[in-house]
């Protein structure tokens, strides 16, 4: 069993769902991102969504595109990333860590460090899963089975615009989990209606039999929690690089926990 399904295994013996926070690798300096990590854990994240910066990143909003332009601008790419899943797995053997991003970083990865380079050194590294946001399910079945084969897990993004057809496509080859983008259009935007994100997820759950985690426009703890009374896991990032982008570095680990202590107290209430 994965690590991610052994979490999600965990909670729901418990009956907890799972907080599940986004940020962006090398934001906002390029050496906090472990610390930041264990300080979230501390707070109550089940997983951790790691993302990997990149120059065009179609599905972010403003926020998380300024933070990963910030990230780029400091260095950081994906021999970084996976250095810093290797340091905080030198004291956290147990949580999930899974990187969401694009296809290029990956690509260029292979390509400089040889055929399938990186499915091997984020194994290596301790990374548990791989949300690609630009890697549709109908071309990425062979992708998807080498990273099985190596323990990772392949983590999709279902929209209110798919298609019983796309979820179909998706339950075939999706593992760890399904991140439902419960708004159309890019990160951070809009008003969350947690009454259609109530009403969409019997219809994935008719196709997908894996946790479903819902996240786009979750912004605090009332939100968090009747999203957490329908879905398997709340998953939050735009907040989290709003509240940390200023922050002077002592500030960024403890801003970022108080935070989530609070979402995750809304989550278990």
């Amino acid at each position: 069993m994965s690590r991610i399904a052994s979490t999600f295994a965990g909670l729901r013996a418990r009956g907890r769902k799972a907080l599940i926070p986004y940020v962006t690798a090398g934001f906002p300096f390029a050496d906090i991102t472990p610390e930041l990590m264990h300080g979230m854990v501390d707070a109550g994240a089940d997983v951790i969504e790691l993302g990997v910066p990149f120059s065009d990143p179609m599905a972010d909003g403003p926020v998380i595109q300024a933070a990963g332009e910030k990230a780029l601008a400091l260095g950081i790419g994906m021999r970084q990333v996976l250095a810093m899943v290797r340091a905080f797995r030198a004291r956290d053997d147990v949580t999930p860590v899974v990187l969401m991003g694009y296809a290029n970083p990956i690509e260029r990865y292979d390509l400089l460090n040889g055929k399938d380079a990186f499915i091997r050194d984020a194994a290596a590294a301790g990374v548990d899963g791989v949300l690609v946001v630009d890697y549709p399910p109908e071309e990425c079945g062979a992708f998807a089975a080498k990273l099985k084969a190596s323990g990772l897990d392949l983590i999709f993004l279902l929209a209110p615009t798919s298609t019983e057809e796309r979820m179909q496509q998706v339950a075939r080859i999706a593992s760890g989990y399904v991140y439902y983008v419960s708004l159309k259009g890019v990160t951070g935007a809009g008003h969350l209606d947690t009454g259609a994100v109530e009403s969409m997820l019997p219809r994935i759950r008719r196709h997908v039999h894996i946790p479903v985690g819902v996240g786009f426009g979750i912004r605090d703890a009332a939100t968090a929690r009747a999203i957490g009374r329908v879905a398997d896991a709340v998953v939050i990032g735009t907040k989290i690089i709003q509240l940390i982008e200023d922050a002077p570095r002592e500030d960024v680990v403890p801003v970022a926990a108080s935070f989530l202590a609070g979402i995750r107290r809304a989550l278990d209430a």
